[in-house]
C-alpha cells in the first residue's frame, strides 16, 4: 500500500497532498523541489514511511513536519502549542486595519501559544513591542523559537503566566484567541484535535464560555485609554460574550467574520472610549 492510500484508510481526506508533503520532507526539500530531486535514497524511504505511520495515527501534520504558515510566515510547532488557524489571520487583519501605522503600540498577547499572532503583529508595525503570556511552558519554548526566528526578539517579552504579564501597564492593543469549545464539541473533534493538542488551549467549559469570564475583567484592567482588544470567538458566542465584556465596563464595537463569514473576530473597547 503506497503512502496516499495509507492515509486515505486512516481517514484523512486530502491523502494524496499529505502523501507528497511528507515524501518531501523524509527528502529533505520543498513539496514543489521533490520531482526534481529524483527518487528517494533508502534512508530517505524509511523516513518517509515512518512519517506516513505517524499521520496515519491522525498526529497533526504540522507536528510531524515541525511548521505552519500563518499570516504569510513559516512558524515552528510542535507538541504543546496550538497549531495557527486560518481564521485567527482575522484577529491579525482586524488589528491593522484598526492600529495608526506610525503610533508605538504596546501590544499583549494572551495566550500566546506559538506567538503567532503577536509575531505577526511586530512583523508588520516595525514600531510596536509586546509581551505574550502562556501558562504552557512547552508553548512559550515554541513562542521564543518563532521570536528569533522571524526578527522580533529584541521587541518582545515571553512570560510564564495566565492572563497577565507582571508588574502593571497598560496596553493598546491586546491579541486573545482564548479557549472557547465546549466539552461536548471538543469530544466529538478530530483526533488531531482531540487527542494530540493541548486541552487547556481548546476547551472552555459546558457552553464554551468560561474563559472569556476569566479574560474579561483583565482586559478591563489593562486597555490603554483608547486602547482596543481582539478576541477569537467560537461560532455563535458573540451575544454572550458582549454581556460578559459590558460587565467590565468594556463595549463591542465590531465583530468581523473570518473568511468562511463566521463571526470571529470581536473587537472590544472601553465603554464610551474611541479607538487607537
Amino acid at each position: 500500500m503506497d503512502g496516499a492510500a495509507q492515509l486515505r484508510a486512516a481517514g484523512i481526506e486530502s491523502a494524496r497532498l499529505e502523501a507528497r508533503v511528507l515524501l518531501a520532507t523524509a527528502a529533505q526539500v520543498s513539496p514543489d523541489q521533490f520531482f526534481a530531486a529524483g527518487e528517494l535514497q533508502p534512508a530517505e524511504q524509511e523516513r518517509f514511511f515512518a512519517l506516513i505511520a505517524r499521520r496515519a495515527a491522525r498526529e497533526p501534520l504540522a507536528y510531524i513536519t515541525g511548521t505552519k504558515e500563518f499570516w504569510s510566515l513559516t512558524f515552528a510547532v510542535g507538541p504543546g502549542a496550538l497549531i495557527p488557524r486560518p481564521e485567527s489571520e482575522t484577529l491579525v487583519e482586524s488589528a491593522l486595519r484598526t492600529c495608526d501605522k506610525d503610533r508605538p503600540l504596546r501590544v499583549l498577547d494572551i495566550g500566546t501559544g506559538s506567538g503567532c499572532l503577536l509575531i505577526a503583529v511586530l512583523v508588520e508595525r516595525a514600531g510596536a513591542t509586546g509581551i505574550g503570556v502562556d501558562l504552557s511552558e512547552a508553548a512559550l519554548g515554541w513562542a521564543d523559537k518563532n521570536a528569533v526566528t522571524l526578527g522580533v526578539a529584541q521587541r518582545c517579552r515571553l512570560e510564564s503566566a495566565d492572563w497577565e504579564p507582571a508588574g502593571a501597564g497598560s496596553f493598546d492593543v491586546i491579541l486573545a484567541n482564548p479557549p472557547y469549545l465546549t466539552t461536548a464539541e471538543f469530544a466529538q473533534s478530530e483526533p488531531e484535535i482531540r487527542e494530540w493538542e493541548p486541552r487547556s488551549a481548546l476547551v472552555a467549559g459546558e457552553d464554551g464560555l468560561d474563559a472569556i469570564r476569566s479574560l474579561a475583567p483583565v482586559l478591563g484592567r489593562r486597555l490603554a485609554l483608547g486602547g482596543q482588544a481582539f478576541v477569537e470567538l467560537g461560532q455563535g458566542q458573540g451575544p454572550a460574550a458582549a454581556e460578559i465584556l459590558a460587565r467590565s465596563g468594556l463595549e463591542v464595537l465590531a465583530i468581523i467574520p473570518d473568511l468562511s463569514g463566521v463571526p470571529r473576530c470581536l473587537i472590544a473597547g472601553r465603554a464610551g472610549r474611541g479607538g487607537v
